[in-house]
């Protein structure tokens, strides 16, 4: 799909995906597509599973946005036919197809000369994740609080990054972040990466998306949303918070949940039902008797030893201990860290980053000097939009983090950039310089 503004939302089985395309708040028309292909069947889903996808098209207007829907038609349609492949095979040839169509389009008109368009590849298996790249899209894993980005930027900045063993930071500024080194469409063959394949774990969240979500937004911030909303809200909470940082670029964002790992394949429900609700994972709390138990263990021992009676002091001790083994077996299990996961790139070279995204004091802060400065353009604009609801929001996260309960204060918080991004919308008055905030 492409055009200005694209929402989708579907299911399978042990598996959600949202998405949003967005033109940003630069451009006049929106050159990224998408596409999502879910297996029809359970031989389909054997042999090649579910597939997902991004493109972003580069070139003159109508060029661009025919190089990146050429490619989003191509791809799923292609990858099909090659039933026959294993699927890290027939997702390269189908990459491969895509270009050399693009390409011919290209060389045989003036106007399209040359087109092209990224092209980032997410395949869920029987077998794990398998990612085929070519471009500055991107794709992340997000496991618990570790955000890993599963794909490799063919731009000059990270392939001079690579070069000098160093990273993109090191890289000096005048250096243009915009200049893409690989793609589809402007060279008769192309080199595809593929990724993987990645284990893949109930609750695990896969992210395609552009660089017009990249560019605005740090790696952190974007883990950091994508853990903490339910998965209907976060492709419009990033684009929305991608348009409120300046939106000088196509937005598009591909979410897919692994709902439940051990009943992935095709859906068992129609189609056009709504989404099931995300799961929460239950967390396991120490008992308050363990408590309890172990204040009176440890009192009755101190008061035993006090009159020097060391037998009755010894069983009270050995209560207390045995107490203390049980509350430790009910602690709460912690959320997996970024270390590195052993099933992870059986080809390629991912995960290329990672990022600890836990919330925290940074990441509420960034929400919350984004949503204080909307609130410094209620003044200056005549949008109509519910600022008491906003700053009820603003207070309710204010009044989390307070509380150290961080992840409250980032729906909150995102509520309230959803709130007033809505609002904007439906006014239909809103201009690209009143809607950025700068963070610099």
């Amino acid at each position: 799909m492409s055009s200005n503004v694209s929402k989708l939302e579907k299911f399978a089985g042990g598996l959600l995906c949202a998405a949003v395309s967005d033109v940003g708040m630069r451009r006049s028309s929106n050159q990224d597509s998408l596409a999502v292909s879910l297996a029809d069947g359970p031989q389909q889903w054997q042999s090649q599973g579910h597939l997902f996808m991004v493109a972003d098209g580069m070139g003159a207007h109508a060029a661009g946005e025919l190089a990146s829907k050429m490619a989003t038609d191509t791809v799923p349609h292609s990858y099909h036919k090659r039933s026959e492949l294993s699927a890290s095979e027939a997702i390269t040839e189908a990459v491969r197809e895509a270009n050399s169509i693009i390409f011919n389009k290209g060389s045989n008109s003036v106007d399209f000369q040359g087109m092209g368009t990224t092209c980032s590849c997410l395949l869920i298996l029987s077998q794990g994740a398998l990612v085929a790249h070519v471009g500055d899209s991107r794709v992340y894993r997000l496991r618990g609080p570790c955000l890993e980005q599963l794909t490799f930027d063919h731009s000059l900045v990270w392939e001079m990054a690579a070069a000098g063993h160093a990273t993109e930071e090191d890289i000096p500024a005048y250096v243009p972040k915009n200049v893409i080194t690989r793609s589809l469409g402007p060279h008769q063959t192309v080199a595809v990466d593929i990724e993987g394949p990645f284990s893949i774990q109930t609750g695990d969240r896969f992210l395609l998306c552009s660089d017009g979500l990249t560019g605005p937004l740090k790696p952190d911030l974007i883990g950091t949303v994508l853990g903490a909303l339910p998965l209907a809200d976060v492709p419009q909470t990033l684009v929305d918070l991608a348009n409120l940082l300046g939106g000088p670029d196509n937005i598009t964002s591909v979410i897919v949940e692994i709902t439940e790992a051990a009943k992935l394949g095709p859906a068992t429900f129609p189609q056009e039902a709504p989404l099931p609700p995300r799961r929460k994972q239950a967390q396991r709390e120490i008992h308050p008797l363990c408590w309890i138990a172990m204040t009176l263990c440890a009192v009755l021992m101190g008061a035993f030893l006090a009159v020097a009676n060391f037998g009755l002091a010894f069983l009270s001790g050995a209560g207390f201990l045995t107490t203390a083994l049980v509350a430790w077996s009910q602690r709460p299990q912690r959320a997996a860290n970024c270390s590195n996961d052993p099933q992870l790139g059986l080809q390629g070279k991912a995960p290329y980053r990672r990022h600890d995204c836990t919330p925290g004091s940074v990441s509420v802060g960034t929400l919350g000097d984004i949503v204080r400065q909307l609130e410094d353009l209620e003044s200056q604009s005549h949008w109509d939009i519910d600022w008491k609801a906003i700053q009820q929001d603003r207070q309710s996260a204010h009044e989390a983090m307070t509380q150290g309960n961080y992840h409250e204060s980032v729906v909150a918080y995102c509520r309230a950039v959803r709130r007033l991004m809505q609002s904007v919308r439906e006014s239909k008055k809103a201009k690209a310089s009143d809607s950025t905030v700068d963070l610099t």
